[in-house]
């Protein structure tokens, strides 16, 4: 049985794309609904930089088509400045934010490691135990937030869904076997990533699902994908759809390359 193919940008706020891609005239508060109108899923950034807030969960889930489906990528403070230890609270406050109030439209949740990261097996394992693996679970870990979130909380989930994680490395020291088992073991995706040859490449199947995210194919975050390279991704997706499901992100986006690039393997899927 094969499953689902979600192919879109990584953000959708990026001043070079206005004229470009997005209309001449067309506001910015207008721009995810229009860029969601032509993919079919988005990764948000703004959650690596900080924490939002419900609202702003509230006003993407509302803004976007009916089957639409968004991955949301961990704060940067869990990832860069904790290094995924002391995970309770600050994975209390991730989830209290609001990313639960986008219901059926919250797809996995991306943790992208920094390049000094190296492989730290036990670092890994407790995080990967510390992570709740439903909504419901979620919810309950969100009930554990600290005093920064009093009075801006969103604890409650309106239906029991599995909750996906994918994690990005940057470190050639997790280039190895047991890197790729310890993920299999706790159905972590490990990302895909087509960095232009300046971090670690996997094709590791270590989920329920596949995870890609394309940040260029000859320079990174800038170069466009050529017809004959989104012929081959396109063939890989095909894959990996059989298995399970499937979400690509461009992340090429310094020339508006990315949205383009995205609809054009669409097309092709």
């Amino acid at each position: 049985m094969s499953g689902t193919t979600r192919i879109g940008t990584s953000g959708w706020v990026y001043p070079p794309w206005r004229g470009v891609f997005y209309p001449e005239g067309l506001t910015q508060k207008r721009e995810l609904e229009y860029l969601s109108r032509q993919v079919t899923s988005i990764e948000i950034n703004g959650s690596f930089y900080a924490l939002q807030r419900p609202t702003s969960y509230q006003k993407w889930r509302d803004e976007t088509p009916e089957d639409f489906v968004f991955s949301v990528k961990g704060p940067r403070f869990i990832t860069h400045m904790k290094r995924l230890k002391d995970a309770d609270v600050t994975l209390a406050n991730f989830f209290a934010s609001g990313v639960l109030a986008m219901g059926a439209k919250l797809g996995p949740v991306l943790w992208q490691l920094p390049e000094n990261f190296k492989y730290e097996p036990p670092v890994l394992r407790d995080f990967f135990q510390a992570l709740p693996r439903t909504t419901t679970a979620a919810a309950a870990v969100a009930r554990g937030h600290d005093a920064r979130l009093d009075g801006r909380a969103w604890t409650e989930t309106d239906a029991d869904r599995p909750v996906r994680y994918a994690l990005e490395v940057r470190n050639p020291a997790f280039k190895q076997a047991e890197f790729v088992e310890l993920a299999r073991e706790f159905g972590v995706a490990v990302v895909i990533a087509d960095t232009a040859g300046k971090w670690p490449r996997f094709d590791d199947v270590t989920a329920d699902f596949v995870y890609v995210r394309l940040h260029g194919d000859e320079e990174l975050y800038s170069s466009g994908y050529t017809a004959e390279a989104l012929d081959a991704w396109a063939a890989k997706v095909r894959k990996w759809r059989e298995r399970g499901d499937v979400y690509v992100y461009f992340d090429n986006d310094v020339k508006a390359h990315a949205p383009r690039d995205a609809k054009a393997l669409i097309e092709r899927l």
